[in-house]
């Protein structure tokens, strides 16, 4: 019996059938298909693809293969055919055709437009609500700035000197959302009556210039007074005023 050599179309396997048969069938998927198309991808098997599709074994009594080799010519292809198809593989060559890969898969034009317009108006909305209260911020802390000295006036010696553009002073500083802190520096002895007072007044102040009409001029403010020997904090909430000493040991500690 006379035989013909050709690959598999589907699994790229060696087949080997009699050169009578119109058809052949691979013993490895079990794929039957054309002779001509086996005998074609031997002799060409640069550049093929292999879908690797599920058949199922064939049960009839009529059979499209042999099972010896006779040459050293076929595993020669069959080797340079693996080869191939591993470099294939190994550079992103889909092997399958029904197989979905991540660089198959992409978004809808509009799908993306929709992504950049939805980011853009986030952005939008978030500076609609950020720069007013910065504007409001920055305002009331320059009003709350220019009359400052009234605060520690009587009291300590604080000074009201300022970088060039008038943003940073030496002696003290003012922040928060709705200028709730203020810290302030002197080199004087202060007693608690006097980090009290300079809290009062600064609340008193604070209160003028928000001009909200809060009822308790001190909920949520804190003043910190560095003074000779440490430095008080002082809160007060509900009308009450609380006063703290903590000496410049502790504080290093």
């Amino acid at each position: 019996m006379a035989t013909n050599q050709g690959i598999c179309k589907n699994c790229g396997s060696l087949i080997v059938f009699d050169e009578r048969d119109e058809q052949c069938e691979c013993v490895f998927c079990h794929c039957v298909f054309p002779s001509a198309e086996a005998i074609e991808i031997f002799n060409n098997p640069e550049g093929r693809e292999f879908p690797n599709e599920k058949y199922e074994p064939n049960t009839s009594s009529v059979k499209h293969n042999v099972t010896r080799v006779y040459s050293t010519e076929s595993l020669e292809k069959s080797i340079a055919r693996e080869e191939l198809r591993k470099q294939n593989s190994e550079g992103g060559v889909k092997t399958n055709e029904f197989e979905v890969q991540a660089k198959d898969v992409k978004a809808p034009k509009s799908l993306v437009i929709g992504v950049i317009a939805g980011a853009v108006l986030i952005t939008a909305v978030v500076l609609a609500i950020a720069f007013p209260m910065y504007k409001s911020r920055t305002a009331l802390r320059a009003d709350i700035e220019a009359d400052m000295s009234q605060v520690f006036d009587g009291i300590a010696t604080v000074a009201m000197t300022s970088d060039e553009e008038g943003k940073y002073y030496d002696g003290f500083s003012v922040f928060g959302q709705t200028c709730q802190y203020m810290n302030a520096v002197t080199t004087e002895d202060l007693s608690e009556e006097d980090a009290e007072a300079i809290y009062d007044n600064y609340c008193a102040l604070r209160a003028e210039k928000i001009a909200d009409g809060s009822a308790d001029i001190y909920d949520g403010v804190q003043t910190k007074i560095y003074c000779s020997g440490g430095y008080y904090t002082v809160t007060g909430a509900n009308g009450n005023v609380n006063v703290q000493f903590t000496e410049d040991a502790e504080a290093e500690e």
